[in-house]
């Protein structure tokens, strides 16, 4: 008769002393999410000529109210960088520990420079643009366009690297869903091509899941 036992699972210890700052950064994970879908929402709904179905959120950095948009970008930069790095902090040298915080610091990048790079107008807005998105994309929509492809694809490895994690503790559950969401993200983003909604929906699920994940770390620590 033979007994199998468990090789014990790594874990990640934060020192007492860090603790306040290591919640603080966090907690800035998890706010990056829903601060930015919450802001382009509000926006999006008061803004004259902005249209779900025509816009991208990130459209919304045009025409005079624009620095509002473009301060939610800077604000969600930093705020998910903060988080990555918070993300290190709590997961330390467990499964993901190194690569997961990475690649979210990349998402946290990607929304500094699509800042500093705004999106093209198009779809009516803002007001006087062509009702048509145009052909080719400017010298910055193009460089906004990129950032947001790098920072995006960098989430979805995040999250794979993240399953597992999950996986190693046995969150079956989380697990599986960081394995899906990368999935539901990319179809939105290929989806973009019928209906500009598919593409906000596939970034607001990136972004929410995010927010899940990171929170659920915090919850292990």
């Amino acid at each position: 008769m033979t007994h199998t036992i468990d090789a014990p699972l790594a874990t990640a210890a934060v020192p007492p002393s860090t603790r306040p700052a290591t919640r603080a950064l966090v907690a800035g994970g998890i706010l990056a999410g829903p601060l930015f879908l919450g802001l382009g929402m509000v926006q999006g709904l008061t803004r004259d000529g902005f249209n779900f179905t025509r816009n991208a959120i990130s459209q919304l950095s045009l025409g005079d109210l624009g620095w509002i948009q473009i301060a939610g970008f800077l604000l969600t930069g930093v705020l998910v960088i903060a988080g990555a790095v918070g993300m290190r902090r709590v997961l330390g040298a467990t499964t993901g520990g190194t690569w997961a915080p990475r690649l979210v610091g990349v998402f946290g990048a990607s929304f500094l420079l699509a800042a500093v790079f705004t999106a093209d107008p198009g779809g009516g807005f803002p007001a006087g643009a062509p009702d048509d998105h145009a052909a080719s994309l400017s010298p910055h929509g193009a460089v906004h366009m990129l950032s947001g492809m790098v920072g995006y694809l960098a989430l979805c490895a995040a999250f794979l690297v993240l399953a597992r994690h999950f996986a190693a503790r046995r969150h079956r559950g989380w697990a599986l869903g960081s394995r899906l969401v990368p999935l539901g993200v990319l179809v939105g983003f290929a989806g973009s091509s019928a209906t500009v909604l598919a593409f906000t929906a596939g970034a607001g699920l990136g972004l929410l899941w995010l927010t899940a994940v990171t929170a659920r770390l915090a919850a292990e620590a």
